[in-house]
């Protein structure tokens, strides 16, 4: 591996380094590098927190993680030559764990600071860390699983235009405006609290003006983000679009694995690491191709497995409430019928949650058409674990001692 464009230090704190770092969306952040279409290279990123979560045997970190400046990310970077409407190509070339940090943790988020997908059931913090070894990672916290490597951004995205972060601001404060009290919210507005732009110093009326503008990086919009898609792992290659002169690739929140959905909402195994990338462009691509939206196309080289047991939901909630094709709920209950099959194997209920979250699950919309139940499915591989989790006769028995996950 060269070495790296841009690098960071999980070592160094957020603001020894915050030339190379941001964490909102907004047209006006400045480039830190730029590269041509045609380039390789390397970008090291901190993990999404900037590094707020320890390696130790408690929860307190997650529970009390101060949300504003997150996301971390590297960059903007420039791409000489792209303009709105064109399409960016990024090919995902390899993606691995920093050099100092050989380790990453998964966390349940209280529903006071974030929560997640199953945060009415699962409220309180708590955490796994999970240490690499090579293509495998295994945790303290999770006893009887070893979890394949499928390593991949949590985040690639380029800037907004003016026009589109508007647009995003705009409906996003409708929908809080539903809500604004809702714990958690419905969506996050410009905070600028904690905000990082490169360069741009807290304090110039430049930095002012986007961090009271700029979008919070939580959830995917048209310029792709956070759509935490274990698929874009090394030999992926992503098609971006193009709002802005010189697209403003930014790319972060690197996972060391993920299951479909990562519903701890830290669900992933977080780590801090490098990317290789290589980049360039189809001229006017938008246009040509008549897309609004980042598509990708998965790599060749994802874990395989050669069983599944797939667990089924539908949109009935947990009080016997009748929804209309409703996949959120049907993929609800889909998670909470692996949770309890997999309880009885001598998991509790948070252990059994991470690892749904971490291990490189599938989830499916498998029928979306024949009122009033949506189904959603549930793909759990059975090679992760190390003892057999099938159905039989006889019935299940405890084969792990659960209650060693890490708890606030």
């Amino acid at each position: 591996m060269s070495r790296p464009l841009i690098e960071v230090d999980p070592t160094r704190s957020v603001e020894e380094q915050r030339e190379v770092l941001m964490n909102r969306w907004h047209p006006d952040i400045p480039a830190v590098v730029s590269v041509k279409p045609g380039d390789t290279f390397v970008v090291e990123c901190l993990d999404w927190t900037g590094g707020q979560v320890r390696n130790d045997d408690s929860a307190t970190d997650i529970r009390d993680i101060d949300l504003t400046p997150n996301h971390v990310l590297t960059g903007p970077i420039h791409i000489d030559g792209a303009q709105p409407g064109d399409l960016l190509i990024v090919d995902i070339l390899d993606v691995g764990p920093h050099p100092k940090q050989n380790w990453g943790y998964t966390g349940i988020f209280a529903k006071q600071n974030g929560g997640g997908f199953l945060t009415d059931h699962f409220p309180e913090a708590h955490k796994a860390i999970w240490d690499f070894h090579g293509v495998y990672a295994t945790s303290r916290h999770v006893p009887g699983v070893r979890i394949p490597a499928i390593p991949h951004p949590g985040i690639i995205g380029t800037a907004p235009s003016a026009a589109l972060l508007n647009k995003w601001n705009a409906r996003e404060r409708k929908l809080i405006s539903q809500d604004p009290n809702r714990v958690p919210p419905l969506a996050l507005p410009p905070e600028p609290r904690n905000a990082i732009f490169g360069k741009l110093l807290p304090g110039t009326p430049e930095y002012e003006r986007i961090a009271r503008e700029g979008a919070r990086t939580i959830p995917p919009r048209e310029n792709g983000g956070n759509r935490d898609i274990k698929n874009l792992t090394r030999g992926a290659r992503a098609f971006l679009p193009v709002h802005v002169p010189g697209a403003k690739l930014t790319v972060g929140d690197l996972h060391y694995t993920q299951g479909d959905g990562e519903i701890t909402f830290c669900g992933a195994v977080e780590m801090a690491g490098w990317i290789e990338l290589h980049v360039d462009i189809i001229k006017d691509g938008m246009n040509k191709h008549n897309i609004q939206h980042a598509m990708f196309i998965p790599s060749p080289i994802e874990p395989r497995f050669a069983r599944y047991l797939v667990f089924e939901g539908y949109s009935v909630d947990e009080a016997g409430e009748q929804y209309y094709l409703d996949a959120h709920v049907a993929y609800r209950r889909a998670c909470l019928e692996a949770v309890h099959y997999l309880m009885q194997f001598g998991y509790t209920g948070e252990e059994a949650y991470t690892i749904l979250g971490a291990a490189p699950v599938e989830g499916h919309i498998s029928a979306i058409v024949d009122i009033p139940n949506a189904c959603c499915t549930l793909w759990v591989p059975t090679e992760i674990f190390e003892f057999d989790i099938l159905p039989k006769k006889d019935g299940p028995h405890p084969m792990v001692q659960g209650g060693k996950i890490a708890h606030a």
